[in-house]
């Protein structure tokens, strides 16, 4: 059932350095929104992308030393990598620098002033660089900027500015009139009382002080001004055209359903946004929510401490749906969210390892012991009180649908998935109540026992299905294990609506066959071995390793016997890049092959090695290792195998795979 269409978008993320995992979530929160609609029957179109203008990027292109689009090109790279390695399902990525985006900008702010909106004047206050935002005196906080606290500096330009007041009576009525425009309601309040209702400025649209913008085309000392180009990438990114036919999928897509940011910058999207489409004589966005922030606990993040916490660190240590679940999980739906070790250790082994893991481990091996894998359901109860337990989980397993969809609709992502964790919770304690390794050891029990295995199957099919937007390759890998596909979310809505238990319990194909070895899907966690891996890595990025032996002169050594001398043109011959791992898994029938797929520059490729004995596949996903990349292919197993990792190895057999001692990006040269 096609339930319409569902326009989603993040905001674009600012390139002026690599983002970390706080920055990160938004697009993990982004796609299990999506995820869900498309499940739910909607067709889905998400938007994300990245924002490249301004001055600071000019400033931080010529600290580094190369061209600004230079600079751009590297950081929209890796903020694309960063969302594929968290498994991001974006339907489009824009980048602010493409040629479509650009022209239509300029269009866009030409129609504008042509009708008036915008004019000429100067501009005199106090501005700051990494917001880029002018301020005057009344508004700065102790001195400084008020959005990010940091140094302004007086400013003085000629610039163009856009006649806010005109439209911000409108503005207030729409506000007014669409309670759920702004989510959450505080920072509608926000809005209104702190910048609506005192009365709006006009706005600075174009800058003269810096030239990495896109021209005013009428006025070429002019660019335009950041936010006027960061924002409409909204309908530029789906096909909008200011002096012709918009495309269909513009009419198709726009307005957009949500516009999902970061409470920090609610401002521009409420209030500045709005404003240029009411001008541009387009519909606004039917929602907008500001999410809170996800903060680290133990003190803020800084390059500097060497503490930042980056996305591929944490699928390195916990994997990448590990990692979903807890930026998802953690983040609550209008307070900050926080970020600890411990509390990541502790979800891994609470709420995956055991919850989730063990319940599923548990359920497929009683299903080989007692059936030989055999899953069938032979709907019968022992007594009242064996099937009142029955019904109780029948109960929770065929409402979940109706609370998941609850809380997506109201965009309480954490309270979604804490819905399908009760019913793995209800799951596990149904366990409990049947205890059927008691009723394994009586013969007139046995239809009793299969039925009771019957029904976890069921439940942890269901409960699989729903996880998916959230975790889809943990549901993928359960629904493998079960030999059972997911369940639409069409046929849950129908069990739910009618209130159906009967059907609701019988989803899982009776008679199916579970994996004879069910696979740990999520491995637990040792935290003080999980910390001190981390203070080691923190210690590595600021060049404070403190590992004994650094200094050589307790270092032990490995002879080897020496290979015959080669030239520099021998060695030149090859070629060693930095590669990083976005997935491992073993070679089926294979003693010591890991499969590998390994991102080396813009392009993947296939590699086997033979290092499974020493190393977890969940290990390796998101590790950047030294590849030869221009080793020829070989068939290895009956696959093929498109390069080599290098890895050391001592006299004892212990073995490491090599990586850079500092992050680097993929692709980059080892020479």
């Amino acid at each position: 059932m096609n339930k319409g269409k569902y326009y989603i978008t993040t905001a674009i993320a600012y390139t002026s350095g690599v983002p970390h995992i706080g920055n990160s979530y938004e697009i993990v929160l982004a796609d299990s929104i999506a995820r869900f609609k498309r499940k739910d029957g909607y067709d889905v179109f998400f938007q994300t992308g990245t924002d490249e203008h301004g001055q600071k990027i000019e400033l931080k292109a010529q600290e580094t030393g190369v061209t600004p689009k230079a600079y751009v090109d590297h950081v929209a790279g890796e903020i694309r990598r960063i969302c594929d390695a968290l498994n991001t399902s974006y339907d489009k990525f824009i980048r602010t620098t493409d040629d479509y985006h650009e022209k239509q900008v300029q269009k866009i702010f030409k129609k504008l002033h042509d009708q008036g909106d915008i004019y000429k004047g100067y501009y005199e206050g106090m501005y700051c660089t990494p917001c880029e935002s002018f301020w005057t005196e009344s508004q700065l906080v102790d001195g400084k900027c008020p959005d990010c606290g940091r140094e302004v500096k007086p400013a003085k330009e000629e610039a163009y500015f856009f006649k806010m007041s005109k439209y911000a009576d409108r503005l207030i009525e729409h506000i007014n009139t669409h309670p759920e425009f702004i989510q959450p309601v505080s920072r509608k309040n926000e809005m209104m009382n702190n910048f609506l209702l005192p009365g709006l400025q006009d706005l600075c649209v174009s800058r003269t002080s810096y030239k990495w913008g896109i021209p005013v085309d009428f006025d070429d000392k002019h660019v335009i001004y950041v936010w006027m180009d960061a924002l409409t990438n909204y309908i530029t990114g789906i096909g909008y055209d200011t002096d012709a036919d918009s495309s269909g999928q513009y009419k198709k897509l726009w307005p957009a359903d949500l516009h999902l940011i970061g409470k920090d910058i609610i401002r521009f999207h409420t209030i500045y946004w709005p404003i240029f489409l009411m001008a541009m004589g387009e519909p606004l966005p039917k929602q907008v929510f500001g999410h809170p922030w996800l903060l680290q606990g133990d003190g803020k993040m800084s390059k500097s401490r060497g503490n930042v916490i980056y996305a591929d660190d944490l699928i390195a240590f916990f994997g990448v749906d590990a990692v979903r679940y807890f930026v998802l999980h953690e983040m609550p739906f209008e307070n900050d969210g926080v970020i600890t070790w411990d509390l990541m250790v502790e979800r891994m082994n609470s709420d995956l390892a055991n919850t989730l893991g063990n319940l599923v481990n548990r359920t497929i091996s009683m299903s080989n012991k007692y059936f030989d894998g055999r899953v069938e359901n032979k709907k019968i109860g022992v007594d009242a009180g064996a099937e009142d337990v029955d019904a109780d989980l029948f109960r929770v397993l065929t409402d979940t649908y109706n609370r998941v969809s609850r809380k997506m609709d109201e965009l309480r992502v954490a309270d979604a998935i804490t819905e399908i964790f009760t019913l793995f919770k209800r799951s596990n304690k149904y366990i409990d109540e049947t205890m059927p390794w008691a009723l394994a050891k009586d013969e007139t029990k046995r239809d009793r026992l299969a039925t009771v295995l019957y029904n976890l199957s069921n439940a942890i099919l269901v409960g699989a299905s729903l996880l998916e937007p959230y975790m889809p390759e943990t549901a993928k890998r359960i629904s493998e294990q079960m030999n059972a596909s997911l369940v639409d979310f069409a046929v849950l809505e129908k069990c739910a609506a009618e209130q159906d238990t009967e059907a609701a319990s019988a989803l899982y194909p009776s008679g199916g066959q579970v994996t004879r070895t069910p696979e740990i899907l999520f491995a637990r966690q040792d935290l003080a071995e999980v910390m001190e891996k981390v203070e080691a890595m923190f210690a590595q990025r600021r060049g404070e390793t403190g590992e004994e032996g650094e200094s050589g002169m307790d270092e032990k050594f490995v002879e080897l016997e020496p290979k015959a001398e080669i030239t520099y043109d021998d060695f030149d011959k090859c070629q060693f890049q930095v590669g990083l791992v976005l997935e491992c898994e073993e070679v089926p029938k294979s003693k010591k092959l890991l499969k590998f797929k390994i991102q080396v520059g813009g392009s993947t490729r296939q590699i086997l090695s033979g290092i499974k004995q020493y190393y977890k596949p969940e290990e390796l996903v998101g590790k950047r290792v030294m590849v030869l990349v221009n080793l020829k292919p070989r068939e290895i197993a009956g696959q093929m195998s498109e390069g080599m990792i290098l890895s050391a190895a001592d006299e004892d057999g212990n073995l490491a795979v090599m990586t850079p001692e500092r992050f680097m990006p993929a692709g980059s040269e080892i020479c």
